[in-house]
């Protein structure tokens, strides 16, 4: 299995460059054709049901500068994927919002790279949210600022540092026997096959008697075995709360582990329930989300 054709979102942001060089190296790496994409923020949707009058000279003109901006965030990705020698890709301005655009041009791509949610934002689409839930492939996400030994280093103008190892020498995966998690792991395979240390984490086993088998992980760490992929497995409990003992937060007890064992990649489900996009994912998957401080690779 290879990721054979890579989707690269590019806006504004200033880790924006670091996205583009990331889906470069890693197309080098895998022998794929990149397609970046920008988007306008106009909803199809306003175009099918005539809502845009062609007609109206102001809207065209606020219609243009949109369409500007968004060529403007692709203006750097020919020249940084012909720069380190990537022989296939193209580039294109979809007239939509960010996350249905890219959600749908997903659905014939092997892999999706977007950045981190801004903080502080509000009002601003959830774009995150909207591709995790919409695209139906793998999400590789980009926190807003790489840690020193992260895989793709960004200067204070948002400058990649081209030819920085990629992500996945060391992979924090999260297990918990769903379906998500399941999933997930599966679309890892490239990454994970090429690491050299592979950390599976199952945290409060006790929580789901009979879900993990008698010893947890034991066939999830075979059938990676089958694949070329040797995984540790960690077993361990967040610190209970309250007067129930509940379990604590697993996306936070992921992401410490992923620090303390200088994980450069770290592997999960995404979880969700609710059509509200105020809750459109779970608590473990949002915290993730916000707090993340490496690559993420999500499947829904």
């Amino acid at each position: 299995m290879s990721y054979k054709t890579i989707l690269v979102h590019a806006d504004e942001a200033p880790d924006s460059a670091a996205r583009i060089m990331l889906a470069a190296e890693l197309a080098l790496r895998e022998g794929a054709h990149v397609i970046g994409v920008a988007t306008t923020g106009i909803s199809r949707f306003l175009y099918r049901g005539e809502t845009v009058d062609e007609q109206d000279l102001n809207l065209m003109r606020h219609l243009d500068v949109l369409r500007e901006r968004a060529a403007q965030a692709l203006a750097e990705f020919t020249p940084r994927l012909r720069h380190v020698g990537v022989q296939s890709f193209e580039q294109r301005v979809l007239d939509d919002e960010a996350g249905a655009g890219i959600s749908l041009m997903a659905r014939h791509a092997d892999l999706v790279i977007i950045g981190q949610s801004r903080p502080n934002q509000r009002g601003v689409p959830d774009v995150p949210a909207e591709v995790l839930s919409g695209a139906g492939r793998p999400v590789l996400l980009l926190p807003h600022e790489a840690r020193a030994t992260s895989a793709i280093a960004v200067d204070s103008a948002g400058v990649a540092s081209p030819g920085a190892p990629l992500p996945g020498r060391h992979i924090l995966a999260a297990w918990n026997a769903s379906k998500e998690a399941a999933r997930a792991l599966a679309d890892a395979l490239p990454f994970l096959q090429r690491a050299d240390s592979v950390t599976l984490a199952i945290f409060d086993a006790d929580e789901r008697p009979g879900v993990y088998g008698e010893a947890p992980g034991s066939e999830v760490q075979a059938w990676l075995e089958r694949h070329d992929v040797r995984a540790q497995i960690v077993v361990e409990q967040t610190e209970r709360q309250g007067l129930l003992k509940r379990p604590g937060n697993t996306g936070d007890a992921l992401l410490a582990m992923a620090g303390e064992r200088d994980c450069d990649l770290l592997v999960m489900g995404a979880y969700g329930h609710s059509r509200f996009r105020e809750s459109l994912l779970g608590g473990v998957t949002r915290t993730v989300l916000d707090a993340m401080h490496l690559p993420v690779l999500m499947s829904h």
